[in-house]
């Protein structure tokens, strides 16, 4: 795996996280009845941003460092994942 990869594969993690984690523990301002005028009521209340993002930047490091580990060990190879045998030479 390149440095390149290695960023790209780190960022693909990272936003898939980040969208799992967004939801968890979310307060709408329906749910706090305090409705902002010209939002809507299932706009957040109080998103918790900052924690979140920690949260996503610490799981997608131990993914990432278990997922770098695998490839570059060479447990799984680019032809354990061909399977429909275009990546042979």
């Amino acid at each position: 795996m390149s440095l390149t990869g290695g960023i790209i594969l780190f960022a693909v993690i990272w936003f898939m996280i980040f969208f799992m984690v967004l939801p968890v523990r979310l307060k709408t301002q329906g749910d706090v009845d305090e409705v902002v005028p010209g939002t809507p009521a299932g706009a957040p209340h109080e998103a918790h941003l900052g924690a979140k993002v920690k949260i996503t930047t610490i799981v997608t490091m131990v993914l990432w460092a278990i997922i770098a580990a695998v490839l570059l060990s060479g447990i799984i190879t680019l032809e354990d994942i061909d399977f429909f045998g275009q990546l042979r030479r």
